[in-house]
């Protein structure tokens, strides 16, 4: 189901150090697919981060829940704490009544990407995780 944004899609290529992003806000899902070791992941992350933010506050509570499809294969300290802001962001926002999803992809072989996907929804309460052992799947 989508709604009537005004907020435009975000579409980036992925390179071979920062992800695939499709931010499809009138379908209340985005997606971040590939490897995330950017030089600068602030500077990568900040302005997505910015964006899914002024859309949220747009966004009434109650309305389809966001989704958010993370499949990355490999991702660095730095982004690890860009992706933790994420993370936080929409927790924050679940706590206000706007549903959040997360959709953690990760290699079966890959214990410690299935285990931070389980830290993850430990410490993001509000925050629905839903943890998928198939890497290409979202």
């Amino acid at each position: 189901m989508t709604d009537m944004t005004l907020t435009p899609a975000i579409v980036l290529a992925a390179t071979p150090a920062t992800p695939e992003v499709n931010f499809d806000f009138a379908a209340h899902r985005l997606v971040l697919k590939g490897e995330a070791y950017p030089e600068n992941a602030a500077a990568f992350f900040r302005p997505l981060l910015q964006a899914v933010e002024e859309w949220l506050n747009e966004k009434p509570a109650g309305s389809a829940p966001v989704q958010l499809h993370v499949a990355l294969s490999y991702f660095n300290s730095s982004s690890t704490k860009l992706l933790f802001e994420f993370f936080e962001l929409l927790n924050g926002f679940a706590r206000q009544g706007k549903a959040c999803e997360l959709y953690w992809y990760y290699d079966p072989e890959d214990d410690i990407s299935e285990e931070f996907g389980q830290e993850v929804s430990q410490d993001f309460p509000s925050l629905s995780v839903f943890l998928k052992a198939e890497l290409n799947a979202c």
